[in-house]
């Protein structure tokens, strides 16, 4: 899987240690029952909610709910139908912060807009869990003030920006800094790297 994306995309064998680290990473948080939680502004808050969508459902895998889980499930509530379990499919835990529209504006009205990512990680991290901060540049105030609350609360911190890194790659345990400067060329990077992410991570936990 790793072949074929620095194959299709041997731009990225610069970062390929980092995406390595990253894709253990998740894995490591999801066999421990963490969730991802993920920021960005712009092209990389559709992002953030684009990875949300290939874990929490499945990506290349159908991954359906276990006999046993079935079975746990409808003694817990006998009145589920097996038509609804049979389409059910198994999620890994994520939170795009980027909507939670209610929160983030009433805290970017009532307190500080710079601090709305900050403030959704102190609600909902913990220790374990992984905090994705996506900026172009690396720069992003309200993804770099996140970062900062994520490493004070225990989260491990994982950056995704272009090539200089800026600011996050100081706060974050790991940075992928794609080898790119432009903008739209750092997002067409980002896509490849967090499919890979997202279908590593699928592969590790479920067989179909």
């Amino acid at each position: 899987m790793l072949n074929e994306l620095l194959t299709r995309y041997p731009i990225l064998e610069a970062c390929k240690e980092d995406i390595v680290k990253v894709a253990d990473t998740w894995i490591n948080c999801y066999e421990n029952g963490g969730k991802i939680l993920l920021c960005g502004n712009g092209g990389s808050c559709a992002d953030s909610d684009h990875i949300v969508g290939e874990l929490m459902k499945g990506f290349l895998k159908k991954r359906p709910i276990s006999e046993e889980k079935k079975a746990e499930m409808k003694k817990n509530c006998p009145t589920i139908d097996d038509d609804c379990l049979n389409k059910l499919q198994c999620g890994l835990p994520a939170v795009a912060l980027t909507n939670l529209n209610a929160v983030n504006t009433a805290f970017c009205n009532d307190v500080d807009p710079n601090l709305i990512y900050a403030q959704a990680v102190m609600g909902l991290g913990k220790k374990g869990d992984i905090l994705v901060c996506m900026s172009t540049s690396g720069n992003a105030i309200n993804a770099n003030a996140a970062a900062k609350v994520g490493k004070a609360l225990g989260l491990t911190v994982i950056g995704l920006t272009g090539k200089g890194g800026g600011k996050l790659s100081e706060v974050a345990d790991i940075c992928i800094k794609v080898p790119e400067c432009e903008t739209f060329k750092i997002q067409e990077l980002h896509l490849p790297v967090y499919h890979y992410l997202c279908a590593a991570t699928e592969a590790h936990f479920f067989d179909c």
